[in-house]
């Protein structure tokens, strides 16, 4: 799990979770459950973080805010 804050919520438009990563721009990812959204959005952030130390771009450091799960 990262340590990033993930915010959560349900998209009538898409009609699926939407997550986002505040920190990491550009960052987020969907599902149909909550569950789902949360799995997703850690695979993209970690592909967002091998993609910017590839092209030697700063990584944000966690704020460390709480997690809601």
């Amino acid at each position: 799990m990262s340590k990033y804050e993930i915010i959560i919520y349900w998209s009538e438009e898409d009609k699926a979770y939407i997550a986002e990563v505040p920190e990491l721009p550009g960052c987020a990812a969907d599902g149909k459950t909550y569950q789902e959204a949360l799995t997703n959005v850690e695979i993209i952030i970690q592909e967002w973080i091998e993609t910017a130390k590839e092209l030697k771009r700063p990584i944000p450091v966690p704020k460390g805010r709480l997690a809601y799960a």
